[in-house]
């Protein structure tokens, strides 16, 4: 049932709860980045910022996930 070179259903489904990890994790991280400079965590930049890190979350996730 094991094939070289194919991930098995246990493998693939780590790697998704480590890419949604990251990427819940990247996205908390980045909403917070504006209240360094005093604004709202409610603000646009704030939506802006979480959406960055859970692009770099997914990336980093991703990335870890090849190893």
């Amino acid at each position: 049932m094991c094939q070289i070179g194919k991930n098995t259903y246990n493998e693939v489904e780590m790697n998704t709860k480590l890419i949604w990890l990251l990427m819940f994790i990247g996205s908390t991280a980045g909403s917070f980045i504006p209240e360094l400079w005093g604004d709202s965590a409610l603000s646009i930049a704030s939506v802006l910022c979480g959406g960055v890190g859970a692009i770099l979350g997914v990336w980093l996730g991703y990335r870890l996930s090849q190893y």
